[in-house]
């Protein structure tokens, strides 16, 4: 004989309880996978180029340069590319010269575009419209189209062959000088106002209350400054002429012989002149990017 078990009472949902609901599965849109395809595109073309040279300076002898399709990963991986570099050119004098001009270039944009952007900023003056337009102007015209007044204008100073003529056309850019200025735009009015019930004068409000406001766009600044000096290659290959001033860029540049040519030690070379530039952006990102995130506005 057989015995059936008793009926299961049903579960009663207490009152004023919403029903559960099963879960349901999270539909992918189209375009978060659209997204993500041009996320990897823009890295395949940002960081394509840098892989390769990195891939080619880790290359021996054994790696064939030229095969096809390309072979990132080098079979015969050494580091004797960037100790031939170090032997044939003098890479310490050459990073020393691009120091010093880029200490120049960061001390000049954070001086003079934060007191030109706190003047167009937050100071009342009748040419201020005007010298913003300028500055707007200078930034559309192409360096090429004014070098050569810029090397007359060194030349007739008599700092050619100088580092600090390197240095002078970037003291100060009209980039920075309006980044600085929508910085200090974006600081609150009653702070400043409260400042001068206070006393305060202008140099005060300026040092005292916006500058303060402002320190994640100086970074800014500063990165923008040492990645333009740094790279910069044309302007100090035409004012310079003796060897002990040649910045690392310009030095780089005998790498490349007229019967010898090995990308090997070129792309070693490329490395050993991008390693600065990463460390200053290491240690200035958190600041990098609180001020393109906030600009001038803070609390």
């Amino acid at each position: 004989m057989t015995t059936t078990a008793p009926p299961r009472a049903p579960e009663h949902t207490p009152v004023g309880a919403a029903p559960v609901a099963a879960p349901r599965r999270r539909r992918r849109r189209p375009g978060t996978a659209l997204r993500y395809l041009v996320l990897v595109l823009m890295l395949v073309l940002l960081a394509g180029p840098l892989l390769w040279q990195l891939s080619l300076s880790l290359k021996g002898p054994a790696d064939d340069l030229y095969q096809r399709p390309p072979q990132l990963i080098p079979s015969d991986p050494t580091l004797d590319n960037f100790t031939s570099v170090l032997q044939q050119i003098p890479v310490l004098t050459f990073v020393g010269n691009s120091f010093l001009v880029a200490a120049l270039v960061i001390g000049g944009n954070i001086v003079l575009a934060t007191t030109a952007g706190f003047a167009l900023g937050r100071l009342r003056w009748r040419l201020r419209p005007v010298a913003t337009g300028v500055f707007v102007a200078a930034m559309l015209v192409p360096l090429e189209a004014i070098i050569i007044s810029q090397f007359l204008l060194v030349r007739s100073m008599g700092l050619t062959d100088t580092l600090f003529a390197v240095a002078l056309p970037m003291l100060v850019t009209p980039l920075n000088v309006l980044l600085m200025r929508n910085a200090f735009l974006g600081i609150p009015t009653e702070m400043e106002e409260a400042a001068v019930i206070d006393g305060a004068n202008a140099w005060q409000r300026f040092l005292r209350i916006c500058v303060p406001q402002v320190k994640g766009v100086i970074s800014v600044v500063a990165i923008f400054s040492f990645v333009g000096s740094w790279n910069d290659f044309l302007w100090p290959l035409i004012v310079l002429t003796s060897e002990d001033n040649y910045t690392l860029t310009v030095g780089l540049n005998y790498l490349r012989g007229t019967f010898y040519d090995d990308p090997r030690l070129i792309a070693a070379g490329t490395i050993i002149a991008l390693i600065p530039i990463i460390v200053f952006f290491m240690a200035l990102q958190r600041y990098f990017m609180r001020g393109l995130e906030q600009g001038g506005i803070k609390g």
